[in-house]
């Protein structure tokens, strides 16, 4: 047997500690540790500020790894709290300079709708996996086009459906979908909340704004995932508002509508600005579901003749939970838990809930 030099032991022993692991044919390699994807948030503004980037610190996953602002003292606000570094902070002019950067893996679309579709598409191309809020874009072509940049460069694409990876509603939707109070029979949502503002992006048409397709999405969702099935027709729908000095030229603060799906499942929705309510009811055959409130960021509860689900955690655990479960995803080569593709279903319905308002009749889906 060859007896190493003290020389060549050292050299092994260093190389050891370095990470690096003899294989069987006595070649050398690193090992394989896991490593946490980093995200680059895209825009700084409530949602990023208050709940991502806490989450982010949270996470097993993922990592805060760079920011996307146009506000100077936002990003250097930003760099001391989270000692960010300055290649990894970005403008939107320099933006798509973010393809040569290893450190991020994901960029984090967090702007008003109106620019989701910019931003996921020249992340795309930027090589970058994409996570982009809801709602997923304004029309259902931008949608289209923001999935399809993602497929073309092999990079996956999730809406941020926070409520997909919330306990108390995954388990409500388990005694949906294995029927456990008999088929749904009707379905009850209203997603809405007071706003005060008057020109923020939700009160502003040409960024997104309107209830529709901010809190409308949860009212939609809520009836989808109530009747575990997609609406074939939206039968009526109408929108209004009380405040028209700050939903101007038709924008609605409030709508309401009638989603018909399969088995004859009918879905009263309702979202708004200008009330506080958040429920979801869902008639079965052996009694009613209740989800009060069903889209808040803690404290969500369930209760049915099954008895009560609850789950207790703190705010922003929603968050860290999809970020982590999209992150893992990613890590393991596989597709996003939550694709563009859903993202996608409830804008087309948006779109058709406002045509139905607009002309008085039903509209197919």
């Amino acid at each position: 047997m060859q007896v190493l030099s003290r020389r060549t032991a050292l050299k092994n022993m260093t190389l050891t500690g370095a990470g690096f692991f003899l294989l069987p044919n006595g070649l050398w390699a690193r090992s394989s540790a896991p490593k946490k994807l980093g995200i680059a948030l895209v825009g700084l503004g409530y949602y990023s500020t208050d709940l991502l980037a806490p989450a982010l610190q949270k996470t097993a996953n993922c990592y805060l790894a760079g920011i996307v602002t146009g506000t100077p003292a936002k990003a250097e606000k930003w760099q001391k709290q989270y000692n960010i570094p300055d290649k990894n902070i970005y403008n939107y002019q320099n933006f798509d300079q973010i393809a040569n950067n290893p450190d991020i893996d994901v960029v984090y679309v967090v702007l008003p709708p109106s620019m989701h579709e910019e931003y996921v598409i020249r992340a795309a191309n930027a090589g970058k996996h994409v996570w982009c809020e809801k709602p997923m874009a304004m029309t259902e072509k931008a949608c289209l086009n923001m999935i399809a940049a993602c497929k073309k460069n092999k990079r996956n694409l999730a809406i941020g459906y926070r409520l997909h990876h919330e306990p108390t509603t995954k388990a409500w939707r388990q005694i949906i979908q294995k029927q456990q109070l008999g088929k749904v029979q009707s379905i009850e949502n209203t997603a809405a909340y007071r706003d005060n503002r008057t020109n923020h992006w939700k009160q502003i048409r040409e960024l997104g704004g309107g209830a529709l397709l901010d809190m409308g999405v949860y009212a939609i969702q809520g009836a989808r995932m109530a009747a575990n099935a997609e609406p074939t027709a939206v039968l009526s729908a109408t929108t209004s508002t009380t405040r028209p000095e700050i939903y101007t030229n038709g924008l609605e603060e409030t709508a309401v509508a009638k989603l018909q799906f399969p088995g004859g499942i009918i879905a009263d929705i309702k979202t708004s600005f200008g009330e506080n309510s958040n429920f979801n009811y869902i008639q079965c055959e052996k009694g009613r579901l209740e989800i009060e409130p069903f889209s808040g960021y803690g404290n969500l509860k369930a209760k049915s003749p099954l008895g009560e689900i609850f789950n207790a955690y703190q705010v922003p655990q929603q968050q860290v939970n999809q970020m982590d479960n999209e992150a893992l995803r990613i890590m393991n080569k596989q597709s996003a838990l939550v694709p563009g593709e859903e993202g996608l279903r409830d804008i087309r319905i948006v779109e058709a809930i406002k045509k139905a308002a607009k002309t008085g009749k039903m509209v197919g889906l």
